[in-house]
């Protein structure tokens, strides 16, 4: 294999997955349609939808905090499909107005924190239990479980967190520069599916997984925009 044909095809893979992405977006929308206009029929407001999208989205945290993974990986579920609701029901009353898109992306921020700070929370907590639990320590660590892995859990999902926020931030800032930022396809419904996945399961390995990789790709993806705003400014020769 060429050198040439090696990187065309790096440079074909993104292409492939925001492809890949956006055909699973046009047929979620289209199985979603027909909810859509009967929310418009009794008079719903896309606000309204997105509120709800975000109480599910702190009832989830809530949840994961009490270790009930698959309950909160069913309300997650839930505030996933508000999140697609709001905008195509925006679009089907006449067009999202500035102050909805705004409403949104805050909310949205919002939801996920709380999400992430619940996952968090279930790890300090059985840090914590396990200080006043000598037994039950000493059993976890004859499993091959020792207390420091929940610390270093209770931190991998605080960088989840950091990361998330890196690739909302990057995207938003980019644009209020007057910038277009759409590059890297690791985003919040990405997001969501992992940590949905991850609670379904119900077994240790698999959030620890999906938290390392969360926190992954999303600092990949935030250093994709910041090399893609170089590239648009210092690299076209537009800032000192």
């Amino acid at each position: 294999m060429s050198a040439t044909t090696a990187v065309s095809r790096r440079k074909a893979a993104p292409g492939r997955l925001a492809g890949a992405k956006v055909q699973v977006q046009r047929r979620a929308r289209a199985v979603l349609d027909p909810v859509v206009g009967w929310l418009a029929r009794t008079g719903t407001r896309p606000d309204q939808v997105t509120v709800l999208g975000t109480l599910l989205a702190v009832a989830a945290g809530l949840a994961f905090f009490q270790g009930r993974f698959r309950l909160a990986s069913g309300l997650l579920l839930a505030s996933g499909l508000c999140d697609i609701l709001d905008g195509q029901l925006a679009r089907r009353l006449g067009g999202s107005s500035r102050f909805g898109a705004f409403f949104d992306s805050t909310l949205d921020r919002l939801a996920e924190a709380a999400v992430l700070a619940g996952i968090m929370g279930f790890y300090l907590r059985n840090l914590v239990a396990l200080v006043f639990q000598s037994s039950e320590a000493l059993a976890q660590v004859a499993l091959g479980l020792e207390p420091v892995t929940w610390a270093v859990m209770a931190f991998t999902a605080l960088l989840a967190l950091v990361a998330s926020y890196m690739v909302s931030y990057t995207r938003a800032r980019a644009e209020g520069l007057g910038l277009q930022c759409n590059v890297g396809w690791f985003e919040r419904p990405e997001r969501l599916v992992l940590l949905i996945i991850a609670g379904m399961l119900k077994v240790f390995w698999a959030m620890s997984a999906a938290l390392l990789l969360l926190a992954v790709l999303s600092f990949w993806t935030a250093t994709q925009r910041v090399r893609h705003v170089w590239k648009l400014t210092r690299g076209a020769g537009q800032d000192q």
